[in-house]
């Protein structure tokens, strides 16, 4: 399973990138509620359908945020540049084996590789 950033999303609502479109055919997809919730947060073409759709994607496992604060410390995320929907997502990929991290944020790609989180999609 693959799960993109809100960046990726962004990108995707404005260019429709054939490569996540793909994926997303394929149920290849996971969506994570922080992500739905930051994009939410923007201004989407058909609101309602779009929001729909993103909910009804399968969706991430969640680490709870001690589990994230956890992982802050034992893996010392802090002072790396990541936010906490960021650590959610790397929570997600590493409390999921195999699932893998499309952003195209630097320093997230930077601590999720140091996780040993794949993140090197495109």
């Amino acid at each position: 399973m693959i799960l993109a950033d809100a960046n990726v999303w962004i990108d995707f609502f404005r260019s429709r990138d054939p490569e996540l479109r793909k994926l997303l055919e394929n149920r290849e997809v996971a969506m994570h509620p922080c992500v739905a919730a930051e994009l939410a947060l923007g201004s989407l073409c058909d609101r309602s359908s779009t929001l729909a759709q993103l909910d009804a994607m399968p969706q991430a496992r969640v680490a709870d945020l001690r589990e994230i604060r956890q992982m802050i410390e034992v893996r010392p995320l802090h002072a790396k540049g990541i936010g906490l929907t960021d650590a959610h997502l790397a929570a997600s990929c590493l409390i999921t084996p195999g699932t893998r991290l499309w952003t195209r944020d630097a320093r997230l790609r930077s601590v999720a590789q140091s996780l040993g989180i794949d993140a090197g999609l495109p």
